[in-house]
């Protein structure tokens, strides 16, 4: 599976704290093995983010991402009150 970041998601993941970039390394390898793992609550968006699909880092972090014709391109990460807040 071919994996893209965004722009944003690339700024986004420079200002995280260390341990948030520690479980989206772990987070990443299990998408890898199986997006659909159950402790990634993986699931389509509606409303403004329809064309994406979000996974859980812990449990107030987020990332939402695209399915493209290659793979995947992660496109934001945030806390889950930040996103639907």
């Amino acid at each position: 599976m071919r994996i893209d970041y965004h722009k944003q998601f690339q700024k986004q993941y420079k200002k995280l704290p260390s341990k948030v970039r520690e479980k989206f390394a772990e987070r990443l390898v299990l998408f890898v093995d199986n997006p659909f793992a159950p402790e990634l609550s993986n699931h389509a968006l509606h409303g403004k983010y329809a064309k994406y699909r979000s996974i859980n880092i812990t449990g107030d972090w987020r990332v939402f991402y695209e399915v493209t014709g290659e793979g995947v391109q992660f496109s934001i990460i945030d806390t889950h009150s930040n996103l639907y807040g």
